[in-house]
């Protein structure tokens, strides 16, 4: 990513963590994952944005190539675990066997995707897929 790709990055990062909404944010992550298509990072944030407006097959693609471009990156692989879900994919528990690895060889990580999870539990009250992962992954 170049300087403005990263303050564009930063800016809609900021924004959404005070309270914007996932539709204010998502033409933002669209213009960055395309102008920067090997942000492992703007993918991962695309996809949750997209599972947060119902675009499940859009994030399905958008949680697949974040994990393809950075397969060590846990948010990425449970991005990926919502959209399988949401869209009745297979291919959850691969996701799930790896982010609870990735737990065990860092337990700092448990902080982080707890929030993560809150947080779309807020946005998206009810969210049945993501109880389900937040169950499996004992968070």
């Amino acid at each position: 990513m170049n300087s403005s790709e990263e303050n564009l990055f930063n800016n809609a990062m900021t924004r959404y963590q005070s309270g914007a909404s996932a539709t204010e944010i998502i033409k933002d992550f669209e213009k960055i994952t395309s102008s920067s298509p090997n942000s492992a990072a703007g993918w991962t944030c695309l996809a949750w944005l997209q599972l947060l407006c119902e675009r499940n097959k859009d994030a399905l693609y958008s949680a697949r190539l974040a994990v393809k471009l950075n397969a060590q990156d846990p948010q990425a692989r449970i991005n990926l675990s919502l959209a399988l879900l949401e869209t009745k994919s297979k291919g959850v528990r691969e996701q799930i066997d790896f982010v609870k690895r990735a737990l065990l060889v860092l337990p700092e990580l448990e902080k982080e995707l707890k929030a993560s999870i809150e947080d779309g539990m807020k946005r998206k009250s009810n969210w049945q897929a993501l109880i389900k992962i937040k169950k499996w992954l004992d968070l």
